[in-house]
């Protein structure tokens, strides 16, 4: 397992442990994660896995604000082993990469260069809010990660987490022109889709179009690796915890996750001959597809095989 795969993981294992103390309180949730981190090893240090930064690059940045979805809301936090806030979280990311941002919201406004519109944000952008009509002025940002959405820490009672960017008041790149063009090469069609590294690596290791893993991901989680579903299924690929035991997947490591993934549909696929098949029993199970000869008549079978479809071809 590579450096970024092990912080992934230990992230999940985190997030795991600390949902279900979501309901309590500001300052017990605040003991119950700095004691869970410890065990983890979440430091308020780099997490690149070296002492080397990482490369600055789209991609870059979105998979390190991927790494701390979870880490719970606290206002002038600094270090993910106590929580952070909206431009800790922001400072945090860009810091691990090499890039030095202000401490607060206001203050990384003027960073970088201005984008017009979101139409023309990149991954990696800072987008910036005004939430309080009692102070002018910017006062929220967050990371933009492409397809309308960002990762962010939204406030007190919540975790850094995806979510809709809505109407940024200010979008500011930082990120040098001159960044690594071909860094994640292989994911380029796949650019600021969340996990496209993922889709990518599985992709190739087992012969799977990664647009269709994004596509998966995107219809089952919304690309949400600690979503649970009213049937109990998990994590980013939405695993039944059966199905992922059998496959020796950790549905909440989203590496582990979208490997098994990759592993499944290519066995689906194999077994029954078509993408469309092996989508359909992703969805309703090997044994329905094997009983009707085809894609069940079920309506969200049918609908899932059509949406997913419809989603692949737009990552392509």
């Amino acid at each position: 397992m590579d450096g970024l795969s092990q912080v992934q993981a230990r992230i999940a294992e985190i997030q795991a442990r600390f949902q279900p103390s979501a309901a309590q309180s500001t300052s017990s949730s605040s003991g119950d994660w700095a004691s869970v981190a410890a065990q983890a090893g979440l430091t308020g240090t780099s997490t690149t896995g070296s002492s080397t930064l990482a490369t600055a690059s789209e991609n870059a940045v979105v998979s390190e604000a991927q790494k701390y979805i979870g880490v719970p809301y606290l206002w002038g936090g600094t270090d993910p082993a106590k929580g952070l806030d909206c431009s800790g979280f922001t400072k945090l990311v860009y810091g691990n990469l090499g890039i030095d941002l202000p401490r607060t919201s206001s203050q990384q406004a003027t960073s970088g260069t201005a984008v017009a519109s979101l139409a023309d944000a990149h991954p990696g952008d800072l987008v910036f809010f005004d939430y309080d009509s009692a102070r002018p002025g910017v006062d929220h940002v967050g990371i933009y990660v492409g397809n309308g959405q960002m990762i962010a820490a939204p406030q007190p009672g919540e975790s850094v987490k995806l979510q809709s960017v809505g109407n940024p008041a200010v979008i500011r790149r930082v990120l040098p022109e001159t960044a690594d063009p071909t860094a994640d090469s292989g994911s380029s069609t796949l650019a600021g889709v969340p996990y496209a590294n993922l889709f990518t690596s599985a992709g190739s290791k087992y012969g799977i179009d990664p647009s269709l893993l994004a596509a998966v991901a995107s219809q089952e989680s919304s690309f949400n690796s600690g979503a649970v579903s009213p049937t109990g299924a998990e994590g980013l690929m939405q695993f039944m915890p059966s199905t992922a035991q059998g496959l020796g997947v950790n549905p909440f490591d989203p590496a582990s996750s979208v490997d098994g993934a990759a592993r499944y549909l290519s066995s689906l696929t194999k077994q029954f001959g078509s993408t469309d098949l092996a989508l359909a029993a992703y969805n309703a199970g090997p044994g329905a597809v094997s009983r009707y000869g085809g894609i069940p008549p079920y309506t969200e079978t049918q609908n899932y095989v059509s949406a997913v479809t419809r989603k692949a071809e737009a990552y392509s």
